[in-house]
């Protein structure tokens, strides 16, 4: 199912997500304040390939909360209200639900990428 899943997600829009996550990274590294900001845009471009079968970690550091304060106020909680709307949507059919869980998956993500490790 991992396999299928993945194949699926990336036919359907992964491989989309992952390139926007991928660029703005890119375009965050152009400056050494944003390095810390573009370091979690490629984490969130790895997991927006290919989700299904990988897991997501935290810590609770100290820098990680506060980082992860400042990344809602800019940005973040824009981002995972959008993947959490868009779980809710594919959680109406049956066989949408495995790919609104991935959307939960990233939508946490989003809200706290600081201090989280993807396995």
């Amino acid at each position: 199912m991992k396999t299928l899943g993945n194949v699926l997600w990336f036919i359907l829009g992964g491989v989309f997500m992952a390139i926007g996550w991928f660029v703005a990274g890119c375009f965050w590294c152009i400056t050494i304040i944003g390095i810390p900001v573009g370091v979690q845009s490629f984490k969130m471009a790895g997991l927006s390939l290919f989700p299904f079968g990988k897991t997501v970690t935290y810590s609770n550091k100290t820098s990680s909360v506060i980082f992860n304060i400042l990344w809602l106020i800019f940005g973040g909680l824009e981002i995972a209200v959008s993947h959490f709307v868009i779980g809710c949507i594919f959680c109406i059919t049956i066989i949408g639900i495995p790919f609104g869980k991935q959307h939960f998956k990233l939508g946490k993500l989003a809200l706290m990428p600081f201090g989280a490790t993807v396995n």
